[in-house]
């Protein structure tokens, strides 16, 4: 590159990025009145000194008109100080900037040269000092902006080198001398400056649009976890969130809201006759016709697989909720064409109404109870929760009572799913779930006496039972199986039934092989106090998992304020992860999230070879699901870890 080249380069306009165009414009904005000010006046000081032996002309007119032309500029540079300028506009305003410098810089070094005729040897002093420090103060006002500084200082070193060493005054010769070595080292710090100011801009430029893009992602990620990737519809956690604010806003303008939940009948068969691609469509298309049905004041969510919630926030009666129910049966009654034929189903559901001092677990579970009605007596068609229904729930109330007064340690068994490493090959652990064998009542689902008893308080003593159990299971057990029990809300919550469970394992004397699994809901009823018991677990060799991982309501802040060891993926994840490229990837960054905090993860309810392979794709190590085993028996488990030390085939395991 020729010299030239590079000169022309130095003094061109500005020709950067747009962020360092307006970066040079905002700095000019509150740099460039100062300029002015002082440059008034220098000049007016100096017209001052000269008035009394240089002509009119040149001590009031032309440093009038200067003074006028600077005080017009600096005027709009101060209004337009915190002016907001596209790039384009700014790029324009500073090249006019580096011309109208160099104007100003010949003009005023013109007028300094013309009055050094006029008087002795301290005025001509006086020219040199005002020349060379105004130059100076101007260039540093212009530093941001490399070529307006530039253009400046050759406009005035040049013609003020060559007057003052042509004037054959030793004195002013050696000033203009040292003015130029001044003004060269200046340049050199000036150019360095404008370097740094750019690279500062541009710094910040990244920075700012690596947070645009993080925000980006982190709404995108949010979206994905509360949008249904199937229908489009808002999924559980959304239609939980959402239920919530309905009525915290119903109660405080003292109205009813109505919660709906809806089913496909027998939509199970779809599946297995025409295949899940045929399900998934009729899905897609059921929710399509509830949501073109649903009211301005209607909120729709799916649920589950086959499940549709509602939300009816507008004046609500009886007779409002049976209407809306026949409508949206009676959608679903019309055929589903499909390529692989003609669909036909039927749908039921169930509607509350909200009371007084409801919550939303009480409210969704009377609309869970209606559904379950409809199945039960008027399949294909809706219930609406009634006082019927409400004598037929105080029937649960003697499950309760019976629960509360169960012999926990005989009624109370355990069953051990495993969890198999495909990396190593082998099973690393059992989850160990608790059933009821009630003597009045008979086998009781875990769905049912589970929240039961965390309603009733009864769920620490289950806790206990089970880990007594596990613990007595561990010492049957190789080493390298841990036994993972879960810890409900009640039992993190309870400095007394963390106590307990201390006690427990310091009776059994013995390595510790029991990983701890907690809820993200359970940890946010009192995150510091989790945090504490969980620690507390931790010194006793324990490990602390996050079950149900993607289901609560602040997944990433449990993560990070918890000490746990690993992360239990939800089954509604694994079960889209096949035919979803959303799903995959809220999966894909799961797996990353966990390997960057060092931490393992299992995935729940993996049921396929599909669903296997798909997720070891995705960096999946460890599984759990009836692919790999159904819950068993204690007395199978030596039967099932035997078969797997020989080449048994895994479909073999999951049909065991």
């Amino acid at each position: 590159m020729s010299l030239l080249t590079r000169i022309s380069r130095l003094v061109s306009a500005p020709t950067d990025t747009p962020e360092l165009a307006l970066a040079q414009w905002r700095a000019l904005s509150r740099q460039i009145p100062l300029m002015y000010v002082m440059l008034v006046s220098n000049t007016l000081i100096v017209a001052w000194t000269h008035s009394a032996v240089a002509p009119l002309e040149l001590t009031v007119y032309v440093p009038a008109a200067l003074a006028a032309l600077c005080v017009v500029r600096m005027l709009m540079w101060w209004r337009n100080r915190h002016r907001v300028l596209d790039p384009q506009k700014a790029r324009t305003n500073l090249r006019a900037m580096i011309w109208v410098g160099a104007a100003l810089a010949i003009g005023f070094t013109a007028w300094s040269f013309s009055l050094y005729p006029y008087g002795d040897a301290y005025l001509q002093s006086q020219i040199a000092f005002y020349m060379g420090i105004t130059t100076i103060g101007c260039m540093f006002c212009l530093m941001h902006v490399r070529a307006a500084a530039l253009a400046v200082g050759i406009c005035v070193l040049g013609p003020f080198a060559v007057f003052f060493i042509a004037t054959g005054q030793q004195t002013l010769g050696a000033i203009a001398i040292n003015m130029v070595l001044v003004v060269t080292v200046l340049l050199i710090i000036l150019l360095s400056n404008s370097r740094d100011f750019a690279d500062l801009v541009a710094s910040r430029s990244a920075i700012a649009q690596r947070q645009l893009e993080t925000q980006r992602l982190g709404e995108e990620n949010q979206r994905l976890a509360n949008i249904d990737t199937l229908t489009g519809l808002p999924n559980r956690r959304s239609f939980d969130r959402q239920l919530d604010l309905a009525l915290q806003r119903a109660e405080a303008e003292g109205r009813q809201i109505g919660v709906g939940r809806l089913d496909l009948d027998g939509f199970k068969s779809i599946n297995q006759i025409f295949g899940q691609l045929a399900g998934d469509r009729v899905l897609v298309e059921a929710a399509r016709r509830i949501e073109s049905l649903r009211r301005a004041d209607t909120f729709v969510a799916r649920l589950e697989s086959n499940t549709f919630g509602l939300i009816l926030a507008g004046p609500i009666d009886q007779q409002t909720l049976v209407h809306a129910g026949e409508v949206l049966c009676g959608a679903m009654r019309l055929s589903f064409e499909q390529p692989e034929g003609v669909i036909r189903l039927t749908a039921s559901a169930g509607f509350a109404v909200s009371q007084p001092d409801d919550t939303s677990d009480q409210l969704f579970d009377r609309a869970d109870y209606a559904l379950s009605a409809a199945k039960r007596e008027a399949r294909g068609s809706a219930v609406v929760f009634s006082e019927v229904h409400a004598r037929e729930i105080s029937k649960v109330r003697h499950m309760e009572h019976l629960l509360y007064s169960a012999d926990l340690d005989d009624e109370i068994y355990v069953v051990l799913q495993p969890q198999y490493d495909v990396a190593l090959g082998a099973t690393t652990g059992f989850e160990v779930l608790a059933r009821w064998r009630s003597p009045v009542l008979g086998e009781i689902s875990p769905a049912d006496f589970i929240p039961m008893a965390e309603r009733t308080g009864r769920i620490s003593k289950i806790t206990q039972c089970v880990l007594r159990k596990a613990l007595a299971i561990s010492r049957t057990l190789p080493p390298s199986i841990r036994l993972s029990v879960n810890l409900s809300a009640n039992d993190i919550g309870s400095t007394t039934a963390i106590e307990q469970i201390v006690a427990l394992f310091e009776r059994g004397r013995g390595p510790c092989q029991i990983d701890f699994e907690v809820t993200e809901t359970a940890a946010m009823r009192d995150l510091k106090q989790a945090n504490q018991s969980l620690l507390i677990l931790l010194g006793l060799g324990a490990r602390i998992a996050l079950d149900d991982f993607g289901t609560g309501h602040s997944s990433l802040t449990h993560v990070q304020k918890l000490p746990l060891h690993r992360i239990k993926i939800d089954r509604s994840f694994v079960a889209e992860v096949t035919n979803d490229i959303a799903s995959r990837a809220i999966v894909k960054t799961m797996v990353d999230l966990c390997r960057n905090l060092g931490i393992s993860c299992v995935f729940e309810g993996v049921e396929t070879e599909e669903q296997l392979q798909a997720l070891i794709a995705l960096g999946g190590t460890v599984m759990q699901g009836y692919f790999f085993g159904r819950p068993m028996a204690v007395d199978e488990v030596e039967t099932y870890l035997r078969r797997e030390r020989t080449p048994v085939q895994r479909e073999g395991r999951a049909a065991g």
